[in-house]
């Protein structure tokens, strides 16, 4: 039975995606020859080897599952806030799910799944919910990672609208780092001096000796970005301190003077990951 649920398993076949240059493709004259045969003797295969034209990048080859039509689909629904993007990152559910869930009776058994932003209200797979709502950190990473790769090939000229309906115009590396910018923005002061990963914890959130010690949950709260799960998961959540660090470099080289109070708390996030890896 085919069900249709809107989830970021969807937008993974963006994921499927790499960029040959010139020079590489000179040292694999053995597989670019298997390339030329497939994609002239199969005609799918010329929906997958540069189907997508760059001007920018002329005797490059993108190799990718996604043509232009499906790119500009799939990202319009991602960055849409009334379904992925959320202020923390993009949501492993879409919001549309929680007006309009998915249910389906399976011998006169009721099964539903509909948008659960925080904690599971079900006891399936040990009551995680990473799939149904929250904000998960290595999807969201690999999605931002994929951004970059999309904008080495198309270039400045190829955009699109972020968020979805707001009439802003990003190209592709322009969309990553405001992706990457609410993913860091989990763990930094807001303007009212609390932090979204620190959820409703009063202790957490205002106490001298606990307020600068960042945890690194399993997931996020999909709308209020409060951290869930395990707490202390640097196997993947650590990411984020790659992600600061990229920003913290491109900051550099557009601009000599940087808010001194964001490479503080950036400072602090990167720190603490290192620290809890090497513990």
């Amino acid at each position: 039975m085919p069900f249709k649920a809107r989830s970021v398993v969807g937008l993974m076949p963006l994921t499927a995606v790499t960029t040959l240059g010139p020079a590489t493709m000179a040292r694999l004259s053995d597989f670019m020859a298997r390339v030329e045969w497939f994609t002239e003797n199969r005609p799918e295969g010329r929906e997958v080897v540069q189907h997508l034209e760059s001007p920018e990048h002329a005797g490059w080859r993108m190799l990718s599952i996604v043509d232009e039509g499906r790119l500009r689909r799939l990202l319009a629904v991602m960055l849409d806030p009334a379904e992925f993007l959320s202020d923390h990152g993009i949501r492993a559910l879409s919001k549309r799910h929680e007006a309009r869930p998915l249910e389906v009776a399976v011998d006169g058994v009721m099964a539903r799944l509909d948008y659960e932003p925080g904690e599971s209200t079900s006891g399936l797979f040990g009551g995680n919910s990473n799939w149904r709502g929250p904000v998960w950190m290595p999807i969201n990473y690999l999605l931002v990672e994929t951004l970059r790769v999309y904008h080495r090939f198309l270039g400045d000229a190829f955009t699109v609208e972020c968020p979805t309906g707001s009439g802003r115009l990003l190209n592709l590396a322009q969309v990553a780092d405001e992706l990457a910018g609410r993913l860091t923005g989990l763990f930094l002061r807001k303007e009212d001096g609390r932090r979204p990963v620190l959820g409703a914890y009063r202790l957490l959130q205002e106490d001298p000796a606990w307020r600068d010690l960042i945890p690194f949950h399993e997931y996020f709260h999909g709308d209020t970005g409060a951290g869930l799960g395990a707490s202390h998961q640097t196997g993947w959540t650590g990411l984020v301190a790659d992600l600061i660090i990229r920003r913290r470099r491109a900051t550099a080289v557009a601009s000599p003077s940087v808010d001194p109070g964001e490479p503080r708390d950036a400072r602090a996030i990167e720190s603490a990951s290192v620290a809890s890896a090497n513990t």
